[in-house]
């Protein structure tokens, strides 16, 4: 019922409320909705969603070491291996040392783990559908292609060096310099 009532708030405050606001905060709304609408269907097959994302990229390279999975999902390692501890608990994967390499573990789909493979990426493509249900096909090609824009500017402005004055300002100054800039904040 909790559930219910914040997605209803989430339309209400997109529909009426600030239908003009930033686009970050709409992205993360509807990204929000996505993910909860596959969360609610890998439930059912006994799926978190934080193994989903790792189930995904074995399914597409099975094999690759803990340390090149935590890459490919954009996670820290420390969470890969949770992640992974307890996939191979759930009988998804398993780790195996490659012989003669007694330090990295790489990780390798069971028969139970690659065969959800058929059960999950339809649950997926179906939220897909559903999210964009009575959206024309042109829209959709539009919205993609803003939204990789986005992903490409920002990837091109993270390995830009930063301006002068950004580095400044993330640079630490001695303590007096920063409680003069916060009582300079707070008078503001």
């Amino acid at each position: 019922m909790a559930q219910i009532d914040e997605t209803q708030k989430i339309l209400r405050h997109w529909q009426s409320a600030v239908p003009n606001d930033r686009l970050a905060h709409l992205i993360k709304d509807a990204t929000r909705a996505l993910v909860r609408a596959l969360q609610i269907r890998l439930a059912v097959h006994d799926v978190s969603f934080g193994h989903w994302a790792f189930l995904r990229i074995l399914w597409d390279s099975d094999g690759l070491t803990q340390r090149q999975l935590s890459e490919e999902a954009g996670v820290m390692e420390p969470s890969t291996f949770a992640a992974v501890k307890a996939m191979e608990s759930l009988g998804y994967v398993v780790r195996r040392r490659l012989p003669g390499n007694n330090k990295n573990n790489h990780v390798y789909l069971t028969e139970q783990g690659r065969a959800l493979q058929s059960k999950l990426i339809p649950l997926a493509v179906d939220v897909n559908n559903i999210g964009v249900a009575g959206v024309d096909a042109s829209e959709i090609a539009v919205a993609k292609k803003v939204l990789l824009a986005i992903i490409t500017n920002l990837a091109r402005e993270e390995i830009a060096p930063l301006p002068a004055k950004v580095t400044q300002r993330a640079s630490p100054g001695s303590s007096r310099d920063s409680q003069k800039g916060r009582a300079d904040n707070a008078s503001r």
